[in-house]
């Protein structure tokens, strides 16, 4: 079986190549490896071509003896045909116009030239050859030539395509289908997709070049993604422009370039595709929108300014120790010519490096006297001198190794430290964005647009006088301050969020210090994690933090925080929907900062993480995006679902115990209704996580439903007590487990011991009374509400008392609740089935537990009655007779307590 196909996502350049190789082998089937653009799919679907195309379903991989590829010569392009490349005997013909890239095939037969399109190439052999086109043939190949050189605007266009161009047209080719599919006209949906890519748009430049970056996210593909980039780069006269979308679960990069210094193909391979100089794309696999942006400036970094080798940035001679020297000495040279690390040599051969830490180390546990190479390090990473600054800056910073052996063959040639790679970088601003994150992009203003208008129709004028108030110390004392995280989100979705976070780039200690001054307010510091807490006189909080980066030594690691900027602040957050800052400066107030596109996220109302191990590095992530999703109505995007599920499916989450996870959880169960999330945590299997012993089973579905209508009613009681509902639902949530269980789960968890206690005593009391009430409840009726409580609650007529056992008696009801806290109480009328249980319960909480006798200790004093241990059980006494309805007014009760007390002694 002979083959003819080209790459995925086909383009009019392999449609026409594909049916001009069919007239050089007529034997041969021609085939997609995938699918096409969309002008080509239109092209198809209207014009009538005399050539078949079989479908790849159709076709046994296995039997394929000849594969003529057309188009492009890169394995990973094509598909399920790079399969067959490992059939005996296969024979494989190329034909293509891309420069040449590692990882292209080669094979004994190939055509490969440097023009505009590969579809030149056959028309310069069908000249050759004296072979006649049909008019469709030609229009079609006249299409490809002018799809492929931008209408003979790329500066890969050669003359060869103009003259193969004239003979098309000589052949009979048509013009009119060059502009109905090679210049399509745009929706009005195509047109807003562009508007947003313009909008959004960055422009970076890199050793005098601009270079433009488009980022945007849509739910699903379009195909005419490319066109609207190529409309993008003609509207506004781009030398360079990359786009990256986010369409659906993949990552998708078109490359344009009409500069030498800017190669599109080479980026594109980086990712994966391929193209040419002028035009490349790529289909990004396993990356989020953020990563593959954050990778695009390395590599345009890497590939656009001139490569720097580590030859031209090594330092030499080396100063370095033998194997046999002791450590002592080792300590000498390091202070003797201070550096901090040595490389270990033998004979020029790099055996090892030694730090000063180890070597200070080991003179403290008095091992000075020892050889360096008992406690050298060898597991380092040596380089070539022809090694690229993109390879060094991969090991210092990628790698976090501070010293880097420069070596040819197995002799060393140089080292080159941190310190050189910094000096590098200080000294060329153009390179300063080599570091992926730092900031040198120049943003559209929709990415900074002025949210001072939505600031005042959505907060309050003392919130917005306090945050002019904070950028204004910013100011002052030379610092830059910004509101970061949910009350920016929440700001976007017209929602006020009372949380004010502030990030300061610099101290942010001695920020909140100056703040607290310009506030009257107090400070409390918390050194190791460079953050503080600014207190008002009325009780508000504002948490200001160092612009931090965090990193994870291993996965579910608590995170290593060093001092960053600000960007780098966003993108160690959760999730996109929480990356946004707002300048609080006076000279940019109420400026929106958004790296990432995360007001894309926010409208299209999706969670997603700024990279691929978000939940690998701090699986509590997990439970926080469960927590967004239901508070916020917002859904997981494909990607951020398909990771999270990735992350449980490896036990990730597992490995991570402690207070981080149950401060998550403490935050789930405390949401206005916790029920959807705990759902949705028993259906990504998360509740094992808790214990094995919790089952979502129909009765914790009904406790837990009767938790959330018990804590909604007491709320809208308006009591001044308060209560916290995470502990009701915790109690609600563990209600299967035995006391040891719940201790267990309590420790597994570093729950704080005061916590601890009182729940374990709350649901071992709970559940005692409970058995109680199930054997001795009644029907009570409250009565009236407007009467006193002596004739309002008096005990239920015998007749209308239902009971497993002897009734109880209100008083009873009340020394039986009296002592539980108020979470206890809220669990108990939960797990109570009995409807009389229930009022029981009610009828404490909201009247009984308040009751009061008219007597007190100083009146049985006047009555004559000795003060003594005596008193509190005449008023206990009393205070039953109240409840029970014996006793209703202050007489009353003098009059009770004489008839059972009397004195006696008088």
């Amino acid at each position: 079986m002979e083959i003819i196909t080209t790459h995925l996502h086909a383009d009019f350049d392999s449609l026409a190549s594909m049916v001009a190789a069919h007239k050089l082998y007529p034997e041969a089937i021609m085939v997609f490896s995938g699918s096409q653009e969309r002008n080509v799919r239109d092209y198809l679907a209207h014009t009538q071509l005399p050539h078949e195309f079989q479908r790849l379903k159709n076709i046994d991989i296995a039997e394929i003896t000849k594969l003529i590829i057309v188009d492009t010569r890169q394995q990973n392009r094509l598909g399920r045909f790079a399969d067959c490349l490992v059939n005996d005997g296969l024979v494989v013909h190329i034909y293509d116009h891309h420069p040449r890239a590692p990882g292209d095939l080669s094979s004994a037969y190939e055509v490969v030239e440097n023009v505009g399109s590969t579809t030149t190439i056959f028309v310069e052999i069908f000249q050759e050859k004296k072979i006649v086109l049909t008019e469709e043939e030609a229009t079609l190949m006249a299409m490809a030539i002018h799809e492929d050189t931008g209408s003979f605007t790329f500066d890969t266009t050669t003359p060869r395509d103009l003259e193969a161009l004239a003979w098309l047209l000589r052949q009979g080719a048509q013009v009119t289908p060059v502009a109905q599919f090679i210049s399509m006209e745009l929706s009005s949906r195509d047109l807003g997709i562009l508007n947003e890519m313009i909008n959004t748009a960055s422009t970076y430049t890199i050793h005098g070049v601009d270079i433009v970056i488009a980022r945007i996210s849509l739910p699903e593909y379009i195909d005419e993604f490319a066109l609207l980039v190529r409309k993008f780069m003609v509207m506004e006269n781009l030398n360079a422009l990359f786009a990256i979308a986010s369409m659906g679960e993949r990552v998708y990069l078109i490359g344009r370039s009409r500069v030498p210094e800017v190669n599109a193909g080479k980026i594109a391979m980086e990712f994966g595709g391929g193209g040419h100089a002028s035009a490349a794309s790529s289909t990004i696999k396993d990356m989020t929108l953020i990563e593959a942006d954050e990778k695009l400036i390395v590599l345009l970094h890497k590939y656009v300014h001139p490569i720097r080798l580590a030859k031209d940035l090594m330092s030499s001679p080396v100063i370095s120790v033998g194997p046999d020297v002791s450590i002592e000495q080792a300590n000498t040279m390091l202070t003797r010519y201070s550096i901090t690390v040595l490389p270990v040599l033998d004979k020029k051969k790099v055996l090892g490096i030694i730090s000063r830490r180890v070597v200070e180390k080991a003179i403290y546990h008095g091992l000075g006297n020892f050889p360096v190479s008992d406690y050298m390090s060898t597991d380092f990473v040596a380089l070539a001198p022809e090694a690229t600054l993109a390879e060094i800056q991969e090991v210092i910073i990628g790698n976090r190794q501070r010293f880097i052996p420069v070596v040819e063959g197995q002799r060393i040639k140089g080292v080159i430290t941190r310190t050189d790679l910094i000096s590098v970088l200080v000294d060329d601003p153009a390179h300063n964005s080599s570091i992926s994150l730092s900031k040198t992009s120049s943003p559209a203003i929709e990415r900074n647009r002025n949210l001072n208008a939505l600031m005042v129709n959505c907060l309050s004028a003392e919130m917005i006088t306090l945050l002019r108030t904070i950028g204004e110390v910013a100011q002052v004392h030379k610092y830059s301050a910004y509101a970061v995280g949910g009350f920016v989100r929440d700001l976007l979705r017209h929602t006020a969020n009372m949380d004010l976070d502030v990030v300061v780039e610099g101290d942010g200690i001695d920020f909140a210090k100056h703040l607290a001054i310009q506030l009257d307010g107090t400070v409390r510091a918390h050194e190791k994690f460079n953050t503080a807490v600014v207190k008002l006189k009325n009780g508000f909080r504002i948490d200001v933090a160092t612009a931090r980066l965090e990193y994870y030594e291993y996965p579910a690691a608590m995170p290593t925080v060093e001092l960053s900027s600000i960007k780098l602040d966003l993108y160690r957050r959760d999730f996109t929907i929480n990356a946004l800052a707002i300048h609080l400066n006076s000279d940019k107030f109420g400026i929106m900062v958004d790296f990432f596109n995360c007001q894309n996220d926010i409208r299209d109302r999706q969670i997603r993480v700024l990279h691929n191990l978000s939940f690998v590095e701090d699986p509590t992530r997990i439970f926080r995006a469960i927590r967004f999703e239901q508070r916020l109505g917002f859904s997981l995007g494909k990607l951020t679902e398909r990771l999270m599920k990735k992350a449980i499916k490896m036990d990730m989450y597992g490995r991570f115990t402690g207070g981080r996870f149950f401060h998550e959880l403490q935050w789930i169960l405390s949401e206005e209704n916790p029920l959807p999330a705990i759902y949705r945590m028993d259906k990504l299997k998360l509740l094992g996580f808790l214990d094995k012993s919790i089952l979502l089973n129909q009765r914790l579905k009904d406790i837990l439903r009767e938790t959330h209508r018990t804590v909604a009613w007491y709320k809208l009681l308006y009591l001044d007590e308060p209560f916290s509902q995470w502990q009701v639902f915790i109690m609600a949530l563990t209600v299967q487990l035995s006391a040891k269980k719940v201790v267990a789960f309590f420790e597994k968890f570093s729950v704080p011991e005061r916590y601890k206690v009182s729940l374990v005593k709350n649901k071992v009391a709970v559940s005692k009374i409970e058995k109680v009430l199930l054997k001795r409840f009644l029907d009570i009726e409250p009565g009236d509400s407007g009467k006193s409580t002596a004739t309002a609650f008096k005990t239920p007529d015998p007749a209308k008392i239902t009971a497993k056992g002897p009734p109880l008696k209100i008083s009873e009801v009340y020394w039986l609740l009296k002592g539980l806290s108020t979470e206890a109480l809220l669990f108990l009328m939960a797990v109570m089935e009995e409807k009389s249980g229930k009022k029981a319960v009610s009828l404490y909480v909201t009247n009984l537990r308040d009751e009061k006798t008219f007597l007190h200790g100083h009146d049985l004093r006047e009555m004559g009655y000795k003060q003594g241990p005596k008193y509190a059980k005449i008023l206990n006494h009393l205070l039953e007779a109240k409840l029970d309805g014996i006793v209703g007014s202050r007489q009353e009760e003098v009059d009770f307590v004489r008839k059972y007390y009397p004195l006696a002694e008088r």
